[in-house]
């Protein structure tokens, strides 16, 4: 059975079970791992199989904190930390979109300004699942919360030059010149990677990702 049937029959064991109840399955794991790939294939399949309004996409990444915050902050050059999220925030909107009976308006992130965008996704009311990714949704503190809102949980991992050389070339799209973006990379996105991984044995499945889903 390949890793995307795998999920795919989770998922669908996990909505029968809910009996009609909207589910939200989360995806999580260190950067350039793979997480918004497999996200993004989920939410594709279901509104495929089952219209568009059976699903809602919600990326952790909206939540970011505005450049102009984080510079107030002080924590700009540590962009991407869990502390330079709005988690309250997300917490709340998940929440609201679990529960809600109408359409919940969500944020997205625009990776080539470094910036949210307000309002930009749109979490039908008729949705049955809602999938939401992100580095931190299992991390302790002020993001434990996430974790009693999420019914499956899935960690994505990758080697990690494959995840390096994923998001060297990621920040290097960003704008960044190459020697910028591995100094980037050794300085936050591995520290986090570091952190990311302690919450890996608190998920339902293990995904292991080096290139696509299939």
């Amino acid at each position: 059975m390949g890793v995307l049937t795998t999920v795919l029959t989770d998922i669908d064991d996990a909505l029968a079970a809910a009996s009609g109840e909207r589910i939200v399955v989360g995806v999580v794991g260190p950067p350039g791992a793979g997480k918004s790939t497999l996200a993004r294939v989920i939410v594709d399949h279901y509104r495929a199989t089952r219209g568009s309004g059976f699903v809602g996409s919600l990326p952790m990444d909206g939540f970011h904190l505005s450049n102009t915050v984080l510079r107030h902050l002080g924590r700009l050059d540590r962009k991407g930390a869990p502390d330079t999220f709005d988690v309250g925030g997300y917490v709340a909107l998940l929440s609201r979109a679990i529960h809600s009976d109408a359409d919940v308006y969500a944020p997205d992130f625009d990776h080539t300004t470094g910036e949210p965008i307000s309002a930009s996704l749109i979490l039908p009311a008729s949705a049955s699942l809602i999938v939401t990714e992100g580095n931190y949704l299992a991390l302790d503190g002020s993001w434990a919360p996430v974790r009693g809102l999420v019914t499956r949980l899935y960690y994505v991992d990758a080697p990690a030059a494959v995840r390096r050389d994923r998001l060297v070339r990621r920040h290097i799209a960003a704008g960044r010149s190459p020697s910028a973006a591995r100094a980037w990379v050794d300085t936050i996105d591995e520290p986090n990677a570091a952190l990311i991984a302690t919450t890996r044995p608190t998920a339902d499945l293990v995904i292991e990702s080096v290139s696509r889903f299939r």
